[in-house]
């Protein structure tokens, strides 16, 4: 019993101290220093706290074996080195049944673990709204990306055509980016599509990525939870100007997202964005401008 307790009151302080350092984390150090989250806020997604919590803990998990097993590589190296006047090899043990029983079922534990979570969470952000609040097809191409907001009819289909980043000498963007808008609260289902090569669709704060494929079509579904302007890229080599393939995000109000679709529809830029072009020849310097004659 003596033991017991004074293990008790060993315990107790390191529990204390843990909760203090937890109290003092900002939201971004609780969550791995991922993008995205900030203090008072809600998550940028309904599906980031789900992509964070499968990140945190497996990293905590995955220290705690490390932690174990070069505390365990410590141990064997000073307890069983070479003492002084020695010489030859050490007592050779041929088995070791328990030691070996750990060492294969700690690990089939763990793998099994780490499927059985990764699968459950890759289920839920893998499943597809059916009858999403907003539903809009982003396209991928080289260099730049196009958005369709799709709606009931051609005269509701609304549409913007982007041109790749262009810097200057210092590096700083001087072009202007393709914007994505997102009503904020709303269910969102997006279709991506490629014109050309394989594309990573990526908003970095949403913590989450899809490629996208030249004639297979692929969809990721979510509902953004907080408004602001984050960034958005290709996470795929795809070419020459990859790093040039830059797009922004805006998660606004619905009246404000309604607001931007009227201007686009106001521009003519409606229907089908597929009837209006193949691919567009917007190499550096061009600022998006193509042939006579070229689609």
């Amino acid at each position: 019993m003596p033991s017991k307790r004074r293990f008790r009151w060993a315990v107790l302080p390191v529990g204390i101290a843990t909760a203090v350092v937890l109290a003092g984390c900002t939201p971004t150090e609780l969550n791995g220093y991922l993008p995205g989250f900030l203090a008072d806020e809600p998550n940028t997604t309904n599906h980031t706290g789900m992509v964070s919590g499968l990140w945190v803990n497996s990293w905590i998990v995955l220290l705690a074996v490390g932690v174990i097993t070069w505390g365990l590589m410590g141990w064997a190296a000073i307890a069983y080195r070479r003492r002084r006047g020695q010489s030859g090899l050490p007592v050779q043990l041929r088995y070791n049944m328990p030691i070996e029983i750990f060492y294969t079922i700690v690990p089939l534990i763990l793998v099994i673990g780490f499927f059985a979570f990764t699968a459950r969470d890759q289920t839920i952000l893998e499943t597809q709204t059916e009858d999403p609040d907003v539903s809009i097809t982003a396209i991928g191409k080289q260099w730049a990306w196009d958005f369709q907001y799709d709606g009931d009819s051609e005269e509701d289909t609304v549409w913007s055509m982007g041109v790749q980043a262009e810097t200057d000498d210092a590096g700083n963007i001087v072009s202007k980016l393709p914007t994505l808008y997102l009503p904020v609260g709303e269910t969102v289902k997006i279709k991506l599509q490629s014109r050309d090569v394989i594309h990573s669709f990526w908003i970095i704060d949403f913590l989450y990525k899809k490629d996208m494929y030249l004639g297979r079509d692929n969809y990721w579904s979510f509902t953004p939870t907080r408004e602001g302007e984050y960034a958005g890229k290709c996470a795929e080599l795809c070419g020459e100007y990859h790093s040039m393939m830059l797009f922004n995000v805006k998660v606004v109000s619905a009246e404000e997202y309604d607001q931007y679709l009227d201007s686009l529809r106001a521009a003519g830029q409606t229907g089908d964005i597929n009837d209006e072009y193949d691919r567009l020849g917007n190499l550096p310097g061009t600022d998006g401008e193509t042939s006579e004659g070229e689609h």
